[in-house]
């Protein structure tokens, strides 16, 4: 395991940011984690997975520890479901394409969502309506203090929209360093009703699709709103769609009759804040090499060689004005690494 100097991210993060780790580390098994973790030379050490929900605004001083341990292993199953055990440095759209290959449902709806498997807990990742919490069993993580393994189930998580215990109370003490999660073999429970699957079926003429046709069309759909980070950085959606309470939600669609809505519970609301921030007229804007996406503006975009402080300078910028124009606050969904 070799410590490098003066290490560039570039690479390293989807954004493509040009940041510079002060020092940088990989791990390919918890034997190399738990060594570097105890190394006593770089008490400061930062921790990095795929790269793929972050914001480097500024070069990092402490040791980067790039997580890349591998590996998926079956631990039950029966006739109606499997049990398995994902490592922290598996990518998860292909972990996604494995399971899928092998007919184990349940992550159909996530296919293609960047980044690596440890990290998914931390962000509870979503997209159509699924969360991971809906196939999530336990996680595994080491303790950063004491490098100990410990096991955390879904209670211990505490699992909300885009939160989790280890973005709040667990935040940096933590790294996870592998996943557990439980999927269907068969009776697939599909979920084709939200977003834009049941029209990209019907559009294949399929009308008892498996859970790889509801794999393909997530693919086709977020192929067609969303710009690959390998050609154009970014990480995905920049914002959390707001959720408000139901008194605001009336003034809200009293005042905006044409925006659409998701009902939460009997009290709760989600805007689409990709929605609001179109209606600011953000969507394709670009300032210097730093923009909002021209087919999605939930999505900030580097062009070239943006830096990560005039990316979070467009987020304020556009954070001001939904706040100004809608009553409503957006937040980051992304970390900001400052």
């Amino acid at each position: 395991m070799q410590i490098r100097k003066d290490f560039s991210l570039k690479n390293y993060n989807t954004f493509g940011i040009n940041a510079t780790a002060r020092f940088f580390a990989e791990v390919t098994s918890v034997e190399e984690l738990k060594k570097i973790l105890q190394h006593k030379d770089y008490p400061e050490k930062f921790i990095l997975g795929g790269g793929s929900n972050m914001l480097l605004v500024n070069d990092i001083e402490a040791l980067v520890i790039h997580v890349n341990i591998k590996g998926i292993t079956i631990l039950s199953e029966d006739v109606n479901s499997v049990t398995i055990k994902v490592m922290a440095g598996e990518n998860w759209h292909q972990m996604v394409l494995w399971t899928i290959e092998k007919d184990f449902g349940g992550l159909e709806n996530m296919s293609l969502i960047p980044g690596n498997t440890g990290t998914a807990p931390i962000q509870n990742i979503g997209a159509y309506g699924v969360e991971l919490k809906d196939s999530f069993v336990c996680c595994e993580a080491m303790n950063r203090i004491n490098q100990e393994l410990e096991t955390f189930s879904k209670e211990d998580c505490k699992f909300g929209y885009r939160e989790s215990f280890f973005k709040s109370e667990g935040k940096d003490n933590f790294v996870i360093t592998s996943v557990t999660l439980k999927l269907t073999k068969n009776n697939h429970k599909l979920n084709t009703s939200y977003g834009a699957i049941e029209e990209e079926l019907q559009n294949k003429n399929i009308i008892n699709p498996t859970i790889k046709d509801v794999s393909n069309a997530v693919i086709a759909i977020r192929n067609n709103k969303l710009p690959d980070p390998k050609k154009l950085g970014n990480s995905g959606s920049f914002f959390k769609n707001p959720i408000i309470t139901k008194s605001q939600f009336e003034i809200f669609i009293e005042k905006h009759p044409t925006s659409p809505f998701y009902k939460v519970s009997e009290s709760e609301y989600k805007i689409p804040a990709g929605w609001l921030i179109e209606q600011c007229g953000f969507k394709g804007k670009r300032y210097g090499d730093a923009g909002v996406h021209s087919k999605q503006a939930l999505v900030l975009v580097n062009y070239d060689n943006a830096t990560g402080k005039e990316i979070l300078n467009l987020a304020h910028k556009i954070i001001n004005e939904v706040n100004s124009k809608f009553e409503i606050i957006i937040k980051p969904e992304v970390n900001l690494i400052k």
